[in-house]
C-alpha cells in the first residue's frame, strides 16, 4: 500500500510538472517578446549583415510614399506578409489610409516591407499605405536621387511596411507589433507621420503640426496597447509619457523646417500641438470636435498614439508630425426649428448640413500638395541624426 501511495504521489508530481511546463511553453510562444524575436530572426536571416541593424524607424504616413520612388532595384527580395512570422495582414479597407492617410498619394503596396540601402548610417521606416497587394520587398537605394543628398550625407537604409489599424478589428498588440520588431532590430529613434483633422482655428489645410503631446481617448477607456501582463524584456510596467515627444528632436524639426523654407519658400506653416487619438473608423461629429478642442487637442486622427506608447515603453525616442488634411467642423448642427431654414428643399437642406464635412477627395488632395514639403522635412531631420 505504501508503495502504491508513493507511486501515486510521483504520478501527481509529474502531472503537475508537465502541466506547469505546458503552461510556461504556451505563455512563451504567445508572448509579444517571443513573437517579435521570431520575426527579427526571420528578417535578419534574409538581410545582408550591413542592413540588419537599423537605428531609426520612419512611419511613412502622409506624403512620405515618395521615399520609395528613389529606389533602384539592383537588390530586391519580396515576401508575402503571410510568410513572415507574427505579422497581421490588412483588410485593405481605409477611408483614407490609416486614420486619414491619403493612400492615393503613395505608391507602396499593402502589407509591404521595403528596405533601401544607402551610404552612411542605417535607418528603418514603416509605411501605413495600402493597396490590394500583400508583399514585402527590399531594395538598394539609388545614389542618383538628388533631393536625398542632404548636408553631404545620404540616408543609409529605409525599410517600409504597413501598420495594422485598430479600426480594422486588430487588437492593440497587433497594431503595435511592428514597433516591437523595430526595437528588437536595434532601432533607437522613431519618427512617425500621419494625416489629421484640424481642430485649432488657426490651422489651415496643408499645415504641418509637430506633435508635443497627445490625448489617448481609446487608452483612457481601456483600449491601451500596454494593457495586460507586462513583459519586462520589452519595458517597465508603468512608463511615464509626460516626456513622450523628444524635445531635442522637436528643436531639430523646427530648425530643419526653417532651412527648408529658405530653400523652398511657401505659405505652408509648421506648428506644435496636441494630437487626439480616436478609435474610428467614423470621422468625428461636430460635438466631438468641440469636446476635443475644449480638452486641449489641436488635431485628431486614428493612428500613431498606440505606436508612440509602445515606442516609449521600449525606450525609443519619438518625433511625430501630423499633416492637416481637413478642418474639423465645430459649428453646432443646424436646428430643425431654425426659421432661416424653412422653405428650403431637401437638396438645399442636405447641402447646408454637409458644409465642412470631411471627404476622401479633400484628404487626398491635401496630402498630394504637401507631399514634397513633408518628405523634405523628414529627410532633413534624419540626415542630421
Amino acid at each position: 500500500m505504501e508503495l502504491l501511495n508513493h507511486a501515486a504521489h510521483l504520478y501527481h508530481s509529474f502531472s503537475h510538472l508537465s502541466h506547469s511546463m505546458s503552461e510556461a511553453h504556451a505563455e512563451m510562444t504567445t508572448s509579444t517578446f517571443h513573437a517579435a524575436t521570431e520575426t527579427v530572426e526571420f528578417l535578419r536571416l534574409k538581410l545582408p549583415i550591413e542592413l540588419a541593424k537599423p537605428r531609426v524607424a520612419i512611419v511613412c504616413g502622409s506624403g512620405l510614399g515618395g521615399l520609395a520612388e528613389t529606389v533602384n532595384e539592383r537588390l530586391r527580395e519580396e515576401w508575402k506578409y503571410a510568410d513572415v512570422p507574427g505579422f497581421p495582414t490588412s483588410s485593405g479597407e481605409s477611408p483614407s489610409g490609416t486614420g486619414r492617410e491619403p493612400s492615393g498619394s503613395m505608391r507602396a503596396d499593402a502589407n509591404v516591407l521595403q528596405c533601401l540601402a544607402m551610404l552612411g548610417s542605417l535607418y528603418l521606416a514603416l509605411s501605413e499605405s495600402r493597396t490590394s497587394q500583400s508583399s514585402f520587398w527590399w531594395a538598394e537605394r539609388s545614389q542618383y536621387a538628388p533631393y536625398m543628398k542632404l548636408s553631404g550625407r545620404k540616408i543609409s537604409l529605409l525599410i517600409r511596411f504597413f501598420i495594422s489599424s485598430f479600426y480594422e478589428g486588430h487588437d492593440m498588440k497587433a497594431v503595435t507589433f511592428a514597433t516591437r520588431v523595430c526595437k528588437l532590430l536595434g532601432v533607437e529613434t522613431m519618427l512617425l507621420t500621419n494625416a489629421a483633422g484640424g481642430l485649432d482655428p488657426s490651422y489651415t489645410v496643408g499645415d504641418i503640426v509637430c506633435l508635443n503631446d497627445h490625448i489617448n481617448l481609446a487608452g483612457l477607456v481601456g483600449f491601451h496597447p500596454l494593457r495586460g501582463q507586462n513583459e519586462e524584456e520589452l519595458g517597465t510596467r508603468f512608463p511615464p509619457l509626460s516626456d513622450a515627444y523628444d524635445l531635442p528632436l522637436r528643436q531639430l524639426a523646427h530648425k530643419s523646417w526653417q532651412d527648408l523654407r529658405l530653400q523652398r519658400p511657401s505659405n505652408r506653416r509648421m506648428h506644435e500641438g496636441v494630437y487626439a487619438f480616436v478609435a474610428g473608423p467614423t470621422y468625428e461629429t461636430r460635438a466631438e470636435c468641440r469636446m476635443l478642442r475644449n480638452m486641449g487637442a489641436n488635431v485628431v486622427g486614428m493612428s500613431t498614439v498606440p505606436e508612440i506608447c509602445v515606442a516609449r515603453h521600449s525606450g525609443m525616442r519619438v518625433l511625430a508630425f501630423s499633416l492637416v488634411t481637413n478642418n474639423g467642423v465645430v459649428e453646432p448642427v443646424p436646428r430643425g426649428d431654425d426659421p432661416q431654414l424653412q422653405g428650403m428643399t431637401r437638396e438645399q437642406l442636405n447641402e447646408h448640413l454637409s458644409r465642412g464635412k470631411a471627404t476622401h477627395e479633400e484628404v487626398l488632395e491635401a496630402g498630394r500638395l504637401a507631399a514634397i514639403d513633408m518628405q523634405g522635412l523628414v529627410l532633413r531631420i534624419v540626415s542630421q541624426l
